[in-house]
């Protein structure tokens, strides 16, 4: 697929459905590029829908089976867009919150690989039911150990505000889980001793709400 160049050509390209309630449309808003007038559009549309339909479906609509609707943030960025944004948070800009274009292949940037050749996407989602039963300091950790259990999620990067947290899927996935929220670091990746085994102890009480679970 060439890269949309018209409304009806985008208009197409966001009909493009990644799952079964996911459309690349709903991952295409930047609040960056709404304000700065940028054109957020993958310049490799193929890969960016096949990394976006791996997100969809193994990672998003499972989330979406067991705790209801999941509202999508924050997703793809263009290297023009990020780029602008990672710019403005070096300038000390509030807001922006955009690494370097390089980090961020495979992540925000979907059209393009990582250094190691891995196709992934990442988006920033927030889970309204979790956060309306779940909102106490720390309760965040229960729904990360439900995915680092459950889900082939690559990174998990939890935030205060509705713990919003960038999910990324990624190949060769890393496992890893880090916080900007209470308690903020690391929670965990491979070799840390509370990466294996099971973490049921940590989530099980999400039963109590959320019957999937």
């Amino acid at each position: 697929m060439k890269p949309p160049t018209s409304v009806s050509t985008l208009s197409d390209f966001g009909r493009a459905r990644l799952s079964k309630s996911f459309f690349m449309r709903d991952f295409l808003f930047s609040d960056i590029a709404a304000l700065h007038g940028f054109a957020n559009i993958p310049g490799d549309p193929d890969l960016a829908i096949a990394a976006g339909t791996r997100l969809c479906t193994e990672l998003l609509e499972p989330l979406q089976d067991v705790f209801g609707r999941v509202a999508i943030r924050s997703a793809y960025r263009s290297p023009e867009v990020n780029g602008f944004g990672n710019q403005m948070q070096k300038a000390g800009k509030a807001g922006y919150n955009c690494a370097s274009n390089e980090s961020n292949h495979a992540h925000h940037i979907w059209d393009r690989r990582d250094a190691e050749g891995n196709m992934g996407a990442t988006a920033c989602i927030v889970i309204p039911a979790f956060h309306d039963a779940f909102s106490g300091e720390g309760d965040w950790q229960k729904l990360a150990w439900w995915i680092h259990d459950h889900l082939p999620y690559s990174t998990l990067y939890f935030f205060p505000k509705l713990w919003a947290v960038n999910i990324q899927w990624r190949e060769n996935p890393v496992r890893q889980i880090d916080s900007y929220t209470k308690p903020r670091g690391r929670l965990t990746s491979p070799g840390m001793p509370n990466h294996a085994a099971s973490h049921e102890a940590d989530w099980a009480i999400l039963r109590d709400v959320f019957p999937g679970a």
